[in-house]
């Protein structure tokens, strides 16, 4: 059977990255209800809904409304991290991997007399493992090359006499004789060693056997160790994607473009990559500022256990996030923790990137996307819609935008911002009653065009507000909606400002896509006002135009004050206690003050 697709899935399908990954689809309830893996994202993604399928595989289609995926540096990541996924959600249409019977590991057992063995899941047990492994055949065959070259125990133990095992080398003998812990703990080093990726000592040797081997004529000896150097490639070459030891451990990167910024979070348990996260969002601040509030939020909003370490890139604060979280806080400059950092950028780039394609491919595709908003609120078709979004910090430098959508598309040139100036402080309905009250005069005095519909980021309160001043002040009749919002902060649903009735819209439909562009673009153009107005208001801009503040004195007095306000009231004696000069205690403190006054 042939899957015809959303138009939201057709979409992403364009826009998918022709790299290894794993992929995971999702039900109408953003529930994963299968995990795979693929060297080609798009070639393999594409594949479900752009060929017959029949049986369960049909069946797995019908169900899938919106899928995510997570970019790897290798085909073999990709595999290792489908195995972490699958385990974690355990989807309902995977059956192999499902319960962890799937890839092995090699295990060195933790006993008087150790062994190595092949095994299907990690354990709780004191043992060591390592993998697991894609390729079988291939751990099987190390798994021989390590009891050949650096034995343990093969046989079942102590029974009087040394066992076939021990005849040919691969045995220390625990079956005719006590062997010294040492003698073990020296061969497990080994091979901790080898399996830890430190093979080029071995392979070096296994390839001059190789070539001496090929020069006497022993081609099939020859062709022997030609495996065994594949086999050992394939088990034991580098898995950025996994980290040497079992720190749990929590990694934050960022890709900030066009004024948004997508945060993508690396859980990492077990040495496993086993989860991301990913939040995309307009940003106020500097790069470093915002991402140290996002972290800040996550583990104070999200109430869930920090890890032992917490990995951020260069140019973040690292003291004072690790006072903050209670966790150490590092910046990981080389190996592989660093490679994960790097990962963790692309996942984000890819997501922020594809946003803004999304974006843009909407607006090419809005034909019916209006008129099944007014369909929903029961009006007669329209083409012009204008929404609102107010901004603040604290009640600070409250602003309001406003954005204008023409069947569907963006008219930037028509877009508004408005400073609030009937309260200093935080008003919803205030805030709301100013701005309408101000565009619509205007309007009326101008004999300037009105809107169809007019669209309040907020509940029923900005409803309500604007529709008095709209019906009671100016004597319009402009239908209203208010656009609610859900935990995430996305558009949910709407609420009809004549009835006050929740108002559903399909989650795939054109119409909600056409809602959800608004809602973003238009706290986009709010916090972006707001946030140029903070840069020029700012206490922290100020400390940095004045001549012999650098970052490190910035941080300084923002560490220990504590508050931009306080640096401020600070005396020239309390700034001198910082191991501040009394010449440029003097400069901060006039400079601050004059300001100020």
């Amino acid at each position: 059977m042939l899957a015809h697709p959303s138009q939201h899935i057709e979409d992403k399908l364009t826009l998918l990255p022709s790299e290894p990954g794993s992929y995971q689809m999702k039900d109408d309830n953003g529930k994963i209800i299968y995990v795979g893996k693929a060297k080609n994202l798009k070639n393999r993604v594409r594949s479900y809904f752009k060929q017959d399928h029949t049986g369960k595989t049909a069946e797995l289609v019908s169900k899938i409304v919106d899928f995510d995926f997570i970019v790897t540096n290798s085909d073999k990541e990709a595999f290792l991290l489908e195995n972490e996924l699958i385990k974690k959600y355990k989807p309902y249409y995977n059956i192999r991997l499902k319960y962890g019977t799937g890839y092995p590991y090699i295990k060195i057992t933790k006993e008087r007399n150790p062994k190595m063995a092949l095994v299907n899941e990690v354990r709780k047990d004191g043992g060591f493992y390592f993998g697991p492994y894609p390729n079988v055949y291939a751990a099987q065959e190390t798994l021989h090359f390590l009891e050949k070259n650096y034995p343990l125990r093969r046989c079942n133990g102590y029974q009087g006499r040394p066992c076939l095992y021990y005849s040919m080398g691969q045995c220390l003998g625990p079956c005719w004789h006590t062997v010294p812990e040492a003698e073990y703990q020296a061969q497990i080093d080994k091979i901790k060693h080898f399996l830890d990726g430190n093979t080029k000592t071995v392979k070096q040797h296994i390839a001059d056997q190789m070539h001496q081997a090929a020069e006497n004529l022993e081609f099939e000896r020859a062709a022997d160790l030609r495996d065994q150097l594949k086999y050992i490639n394939e088990t034991v070459e580098s898995q950025r994607v996994l980290s040497k030891d079992t720190t749990p451990r929590d990694l934050f990167n960022y890709y900030l473009d066009k004024g948004w910024m997508t945060v993508t979070v690396f859980f990492l348990r077990q040495a496993r990559l086993i989860r991301q996260y990913k939040r995309t969002f307009a940003v106020v601040e500097d790069a470093s500022t915002e991402l140290s509030n996002f972290i800040q939020q996550f583990y104070c909003q999200r109430n869930i256990q920090k890890p032992r370490e917490v990995l951020v890139p260069k140019g973040m604060d690292v003291q004072i996030l690790s006072d903050i979280l209670a966790v150490p806080v590092r910046v990981p400059v080389r190996g592989e923790k660093r490679d994960l950092l790097d990962l963790a950028q692309k996942n984000a780039q890819i997501v922020l990137e594809e946003k803004f394609r999304l974006l843009e491919l909407n607006e090419q595709k809005t034909t019916g996307a209006m008129q099944e908003i007014t369909d929903a609120l029961h009006l007669s078709a329209g083409h012009r819609i204008e929404a609102f979004d107010h901004s603040h910090t604290q009640g600070v430098e409250i602003v309001s935008a406003m954005v204008v959508f023409e069947d569907g598309v963006p008219e930037r040139k028509l877009y508004r911002k408005y400073k609030i100036k009937s309260v200093d402080h935080a008003d919803e309905w205030k805030e709301t009653q100013e701005v309408i009250r101000r565009r619509y005069s205007r309007l009326l005095k101008e004999k300037g065009d009105l809107p169809d519909l007019i669209l309040m980021d907020g509940g029923e309160i900005q409803v309500h507000a604007a529709k008095e001043v709209l019906e009671d002040e100016l004597g319009l009749s402009i239908p209203i909606a208010g656009m609610v919002k859900n935990d995430k902060h996305r558009t949910a649903d709407l609420i009809d400002g004549r009835t006050g009735e929740v108002v559903f819209l399909a989650r795939q439909s054109q119409g909600f896509y056409l809602l959800q562009r608004i809602q973003d673009e238009v706290h986009r153009f709010a916090i972006t006002f707001h946030r140029q107005l903070r840069s020029k208001n700012s206490l922290t801009s100020r400390l940095d135009s004045i001549q012999g503040v650098g970052p490190k004195t910035r941080q300084k007095l923002l560490r220990n004050f504590g508050s931009l306000p306080k640096i401020e009231a600070a005396s020239i004696e309390e700034l001198q206690s910082l191991g501040i000069n009394e010449k440029l205690a003097r400069v901060i403190h006039w400079s601050l003050t004059q300001n100020h006054s």
